[in-house]
């Protein structure tokens, strides 16, 4: 287990056991949208603004994951699947726990989605790529959501701290999962997943300081950090936005001070 305790510290902070992690796998799911036009120059901008790692697809590795800043853990995404598809909720695996490995992946992620009609496939796939990882030493970030036809609020508590604990049942060893909304309800995730678990994005929010109140908020009741996407990288200054999110997280920075980052 030590590969894999060695490979978490390229991901979680060993001093705040907290982590801001930038997913920019977005290409497979929409396309080129703004801000990962250009890939190479946004992963230095996050990178200079502070996060602990970027998720990617296998292909575009090479496009800048290390950089001549400072360095970057790297999270190889191993599902997919695109907004095109007849079912979008049906992630297929795309690459192997091996190939991540062999391109110098510190962690791989999967996604998988709670109450979609392939439901059971993914798991299936969790289940079997959570195994591999123990065996290779690798840690596991899954994506865990409630999310199909008879979803109603992807948001809810009891539907969102379910899929949390399914991650940590099946042998993950980080949980990415939707902020409930407020910090009580958002306890009941963290408290039930027995794993970290990192609050997504989801679309881009209206305001800075909605988005740090967020992130202030899954702190303060155990939450370990962030996965924002379009947040961080369709920001009009993704530099400074990381840099804020990441002094919140890791310096427990307030949001007063921290907007004064974005505006500085």
């Amino acid at each position: 287990m030590i590969g894999k305790k060695i490979r978490l510290e390229r991901i979680i902070d060993r001093k705040t056991n907290r982590t801001v992690i930038a997913p920019m796998d977005h290409g497979v799911t929409v396309g080129p949208v703004d801000g990962i036009v250009n890939i190479s120059e946004t992963i230095d901008e996050i990178r200079n603004g502070g996060a602990n790692a970027i998720l990617m697809h296998k292909g575009i590795v090479n496009q800048g994951h290390r950089g001549y800043g400072s360095d970057i853990g790297l999270i190889i995404h191993l599902s997919a699947s695109t907004s095109l598809a007849p079912d979008p909720n049906n992630k297929v695996l795309v690459t192997s726990v091996e190939k991540a490995i062999q391109l110098g992946a510190d962690a791989v992620s999967v996604h998988v989605n709670i109450g979609a009609d392939t439901e059971s496939q993914m798991l299936q796939e969790l289940g079997e790529i959570s195994e591999k990882c123990s065996y290779w030493g690798i840690p596991l970030l899954a994506m865990m959501y409630p999310r199909g036809q008879k979803i109603k609020d992807e948001n809810d508590v009891e539907l969102v701290k379910h899929a949390a604990r399914i991650g940590s049942e099946l042998g993950v060893d980080i949980v990415k999962t939707n902020y409930t909304g407020s910090p009580d309800s958002f306890k009941e995730v963290v408290d039930g997943a027995l794993v970290p678990v990192v609050i997504a994005g989801g679309p881009k929010v209206e305001t800075d300081e909605e988005l740090l109140q967020m992130v202030k908020e899954s702190l303060e009741v155990g939450g370990a950090g962030v996965a924002f996407g379009r947040n961080l990288f369709q920001a009009k200054n993704p530099a400074k936005i990381t840099k804020a999110i990441a002094e919140v997280v890791h310096n427990d920075l307030e949001i007063e001070e921290a907007l004064k980052i974005l505006n500085g």
